[in-house]
């Protein structure tokens, strides 16, 4: 399942559009089949400055450790503290309850410049 209103990165991650400047971001449902179950996330604080391709945390599963990049330049806004608490949200609800951090972006432009479901769905063939 790939929802056709998001954007992606090709590190697996997707980015929805809250307002112009605000996005929301989480780790596509390719991404959690292929860590399997969850166990820890480590997100970065809010007020952190972030830019695109750059490390902003981490998803430990039973199976590896995976790091999280920004999609996008901006500053985190909002972090899930549920999905830290609960980290199987990401495995259960990845497009959802699983969101992680929300980002006030620098350059609303970019938003188009990430992938669309059409040109991420080549990314989730094994």
């Amino acid at each position: 399942m790939i929802p056709e209103e998001l954007r992606y990165t090709e590190e697996h991650e997707w980015v929805a559009t809250k307002t112009e400047v605000l996005v929301r971001v989480g780790i596509t449902e390719y991404a959690q089949q292929q860590l399997g179950d969850v166990v820890f996330v480590q997100l970065p604080e809010v007020g952190d400055r972030v830019e695109q391709g750059s490390p902003i945390g981490e998803v430990e599963s039973t199976k590896s450790v995976s790091e999280l990049y920004a999609p996008l330049t901006g500053e985190v806004t909002a972090v899930n503290d549920e999905a830290v608490e609960a980290p199987d949200l990401l495995n259960s609800d990845p497009y959802g309850e699983g969101w992680l951090v929300e980002i006030t972006i620098d350059d609303p432009d970019a938003v188009e410049a990430l992938l669309d479901a059409e040109g991420y769905q080549p990314l989730t063939r094994d």
